[in-house]
């Protein structure tokens, strides 16, 4: 019998080496999964303007990075923008300013596609052998209107799928089904029963290693566990010859694993 209705994912042509530098631009989606890498020492950078929801937001951070790296997740969530109505901008904060001075405007597929594209071009620009990954957020939007935020998934899922049929090295991650499909029960949901709880994003990055990181990332995954979790121990007696004989030995295998993978850091 099965209970779940699982989410078949391909493998994906390139592969995410051992402690690669990656970017993340996106919605708050894009920061749980961002710190998921950096918790696992990838040299990551996430969101550094802000989170950005919208297409139009995300190419505003993109054209402001200066250094593409190989590999770059781009997380949309909205496909609503609000434009200042003074000089008919896509503002990506409305800095708590008065709504009046603001116009909401939901994009259609065409204009999140056409986004999208001006997006990777910027990127290509950039770096040349860029991978892009692209991702629908799961989180739903209330404010909305469970209808509407359904609408504004869909068209961001179709301009999507359009987007990554017209373009080599640029792939769909269905983390937005992963949630729907597989994870279908609120408890995989955070306490506002909107966002993806922890063990949901969680559940979601093993699948994004499944799907692109190498066998050398696996094996440092597999290195690098053991340590990490020794290194989050918090100890009843932290003084005690036991813990202090623990932590030396612990030291070690950091040290062991720093000579092993060059450029890894580990704070003592």
């Amino acid at each position: 019998m099965r209970f779940t209705t699982p989410v078949q994912i391909q493998k994906s042509d390139f592969s995410i080496q051992p402690l690669e530098e990656v970017l993340f631009v996106g919605s708050c989606f894009a920061d749980g999964i961002g710190r998921r890498f950096a918790e696992e020492r990838f040299h990551t950078t996430v969101n550094p303007f802000g989170t950005m929801y919208n297409p139009v937001s995300v190419l505003h951070t993109l054209q402001r990075v200066e250094r593409i790296p190989r590999v770059v997740f781009l997380t949309l969530g909205t496909n609503h923008v609000y434009i200042l109505k003074e000089t008919g901008e896509v503002v990506d904060n409305c800095q708590k300013r008065p709504a009046r001075l603001f116009e909401e405007k939901a994009l259609s597929v065409e204009e999140c596609a056409a986004t999208l594209q001006q997006a990777i071009h910027v990127l290509r620009q950039s770096n040349s052998e860029v991978r892009v990954v692209l991702t629908v957020s799961p989180i739903r939007y209330a404010k909305y209107g469970f209808h509407e935020s359904q609408l504004s998934k869909a068209t961001l899922l179709i301009a999507v799928d359009r987007v990554v049929g017209d373009n080599q090295g640029v792939c769909y991650f269905p983390a937005y089904e992963l949630v729907l499909d597989e994870l279908r029960d609120y408890r995989f949901y955070a306490p506002d029963m909107l966002h993806p709880s922890q063990q949901a994003v969680d559940y979601i990055f093993e699948r994004l290693v499944e799907t692109y990181f190498s066998d050398e990332a696996r094996t440092f995954l597999d290195d690098w566990r053991p340590v990490k979790e020794a290194l989050a121990h918090r100890p009843l007696h932290p003084e005690s010859p036991e813990y202090l004989a623990f932590m030396e030995k612990t030291h070690k295998k950091a040290r062991q694993l720093m000579e092993k993978y060059p450029g890894l850091y580990i704070e003592h």
